[in-house]
């Protein structure tokens, strides 16, 4: 065993899995898992741990994972995440966890990751359930939004003795994590299912097709309904266009759209009836995690697949795992590339798209060098359907509904670190507040907000 590489990770050919929507990567078995774990140097003082958002244990998961006291691991985890399988499966771990780990200095970091999502798999597949609060405290918690925010604030409360009700808008809870992401990253039935089972089993009630600022709104919640706190992980779901000449032909979509006809109405399955017009060239605009997953998709429906992208490759914000996968299994890459103009046909549906070529130049104020055009190099790219994912922002139903709620000018709620918001008894966090982040992200904001509801309650 060389103790300087990860031990390899199980996953389908990519010639087969780019026909199918089956799961990509079969993570670890037990002996494989156990060998992994065995890497770890147990360091007296765990960067890894201050790498990860939800301030997971991660040597002592692990060394319980080297010693196949897997329930224990699972023990560990659950303290701090309510959802190990879905982290283990998204999480940004190159740039967190693993990122962090000294192993990774001169060789290969710990797959924190894929011990995680095995620690969460074993546990589901054994039948390991959370343990739920010893009785409750009678005060009343509204979440709004079941996404990894709002499931996370959840559970915590739950933990803590607050009788807590989830109003999620769709009529299946699990928000980004079922209308999001494809069902090759991130299973839904066997896994997103099971760890909203899991929250739910620690006492928290969801209700769905409950839109708040229409159904019923925040102040609602406080005045009538006997809610003590409210917290808001509501999401950014509104998407972004460029605004250019043809964006509103038949066949333009944005990847919010596209993936959730997809993911959640099940468009890839010939067993139901929901539209979706797949394409047989697609372009997909940017090159973040959602693009990643959108051009996947329609991959996997059939058709040839360009991600049209205004900067390099060292700029692609989407994972690094998620850009190789998208290769190996044929995606084009167009790279230093922006879109101009979308050419409709006689019956308004796309039938091109002029693009221009890009250089980069000086840093933008996030210390991205700037793409900028190349005059004379327009060109067209032969598709017929193009999928917008230049990122998304909240919707403003719930603050234009709220007294008392400010937003700043993106429409994102104003919250400080700990969710607190400028309406007192609600808090708020994730991409309803950040605009749109990681998973990982929001189930931290959603701790903070469940600590910070806890304090302001116990005042009472």
């Amino acid at each position: 065993m060389d103790v300087l590489k990860k031990v390899p990770v199980r996953e389908q050919e990519p010639s087969v899995r780019a026909k199918n929507f089956e799961e990509v990567c079969l993570g670890y078995n037990m002996e494989e898992a156990q060998e992994e774990a065995s890497r770890c140097l147990k360091c007296k003082n765990p960067q890894c741990q201050k790498g990860c958002p939800v301030s997971i244990d991660i040597p002592a998961f692990i060394k319980e994972v080297e010693e196949g006291n897997i329930e224990e691991a699972a023990k560990v985890i659950g303290k701090s995440s309510a959802l190990p399988a879905v982290c283990g499966r998204v999480c940004p771990q190159e740039s967190q966890c693993e990122g962090k780990c000294i192993r990774g200095i001169k060789g290969e970091p710990i797959s924190i990751g894929k011990l995680e999502r095995f620690v969460a798999d074993w546990s589901r597949e054994n039948g390991i359930e959370p343990e739920k609060a010893e009785g409750t405290n009678g005060k009343k918690v509204a979440v709004i939004g079941s996404g990894p925010s709002g499931l996370t604030c959840a559970g915590d409360l739950a933990k803590l003795g607050y009788n807590v009700t989830i109003f999620e808008a769709l009529h299946e809870p699990g928000g980004v994590l079922v209308y999001g992401i494809p069902e090759f990253r991130l299973p839904k039935d066997t896994v997103v299912k099971h760890e909203i089972e899991n929250v739910k089993k620690l006492g928290v009630k969801i209700e769905t097709n409950v839109v708040i600022g229409q159904s019923t709104k925040i102040d609602e919640l406080l005045n009538e309904e006997g809610f003590d706190a409210v917290f808001i992980g509501s999401g950014a779901g509104l998407p972004r266009f460029m605004g250019i000449p043809g964006e509103s032909a038949n066949g333009v979509f944005s990847a919010n759209e596209y993936l959730t006809r997809s993911n959640l109405m099940k468009a890839f399955n010939e067993d139901y009836d929901t539209p979706l017009v797949a394409g047989k060239k697609v372009a997909v605009v940017g090159g973040g995690n959602v693009a990643m997953d959108a051009a996947r998709t329609a991959l996997r429906l059939g058709a040839e697949v360009h991600i049209v992208y205004r900067r390099s490759e060292e700029e692609l914000p989407a994972r690094v795992e998620e850009v190789h996968h998208a290769k190996e299994e044929g995606v084009i890459f167009d790279l230093l590339t922006n879109p101009v103009e979308i050419f409709e046909d006689e019956n308004g549906w796309v039938k091109g798209m002029k693009c221009i070529r890009m250089e980069l130049g000086e840093p933008d104020a996030s210390g991205r060098r700037s793409p900028v055009e190349v005059p004379g190099s327009e060109f067209e790219l032969d598709v017929d359907t193009v999928i917008m994912s230049l990122g998304t922002s909240p919707n403003p139903l719930i603050s234009s509904t709220t007294v008392g709620l400010d937003t700043d000018r993106r429409k994102c709620i104003i919250a400080d670190e700990s969710g607190k918001t400028t309406k007192e008894g609600v808090y708020a966090g994730g991409d309803a507040v950040t605009g749109a982040a990681t998973v990982i992200l929001a189930m931290e904001a959603g701790k903070a907000g469940a600590k910070g509801i806890h304090e302001f309650l116990s005042k009472q």
